[in-house]
């Protein structure tokens, strides 16, 4: 005879298992990224000097620009374009809202996290995008990176205002440090490739350099290099679009 209890109770401890089964995914993979976040980002209060240079096909520089980059945690960055062909222009990030300021004008512009700063680098790559905050996704299993054990996840964002809304990223299986990405646009088409170069081989402690190869159009090769770090707590009135516009100087 059936028994309607028994297949009940089985069907809810199925379903329990899924959502055990479930959240232990969601806890391992938000861990892993947070390792891998720290691999690039340090600190959550951070000053970042960073170089931006793009190459043509022949291996030659082409350009090259220089940007201070100030962090602070929940999605706060402010880039103070350094060169001298940008010198004075601002970019201001604060959670889901972007704005560009410009020298002379008391008017901060709207703008997204695709804004391009130079060659295949957009505000969204050196902004404060955490992987752990910002994605959700699933381990896809492990792999060889260059001969090198590495774990496959396969990250969807959660919100709508991050660069990338697929991410495919490798990490180191051991010490869980980023290795490489492909980076997805909302069109679901392959905008990057990412490359991450630490700074020892064998016992790495963050990223020196991220190299970005074009998918959709040039093909070129950028390379953004963290030339230092070191932590520093910017002032809150530094992350006030009208007072950038009104006090270029920021003092």
């Amino acid at each position: 005879m059936f028994n309607t209890q028994h297949l009940r109770r089985t069907l809810a401890f199925c379903l329990l298992s899924l959502s055990i089964n479930t959240l232990a995914q969601a806890e391992d993979i938000n861990r892993l990224l947070k390792a891998a976040d720290h691999f690039r980002l340090g600190e959550e209060s951070m000053q970042v000097e960073t170089l931006i240079s793009t190459f043509n096909h022949d291996g030659s520089k082409e350009k090259e620009r220089a940007y201070l980059v100030y962090s602070r945690p929940h999605r706060q960055s402010l880039v103070l374009m350094q060169s001298p062909a940008e010198k004075g222009q601002k970019v201001l990030m604060l959670g889901d809202d972007f704005w560009m300021l410009l020298p002379g004008s008391q008017r901060p512009l709207r703008i997204t996290p695709m804004q391009k700063l130079l060659g295949d680098a957009s505000i969204g790559d050196i902004a404060t995008t955490t992987w752990a905050d910002d994605y959700d996704g699933t381990i896809v299993g492990e792999e060889q990176c260059d001969a090198h054990p590495c774990l496959h996840l396969s990250l969807n964002a959660n919100r709508k205002s991050v660069a990338y809304q697929h991410i495919e990223l490798w990490i180191g299986k051991t010490l869980h440090e980023p290795l490489k990405a492909d980076l997805y646009v909302q069109s679901e088409k392959l905008a990057k490739q990412a490359r991450f170069v630490l700074n020892k081989a064998q016992a790495p402690t963050e990223v020196s350099q991220m190299i970005l190869l074009d998918q959709l159009s040039s093909h070129k090769e950028t390379r953004v290099q963290y030339v230092s770090r070191k932590s520093k707590v910017i002032p809150d009135q530094w992350l006030n679009p009208m007072f950038l516009a009104k006090n270029p100087s920021m003092e």
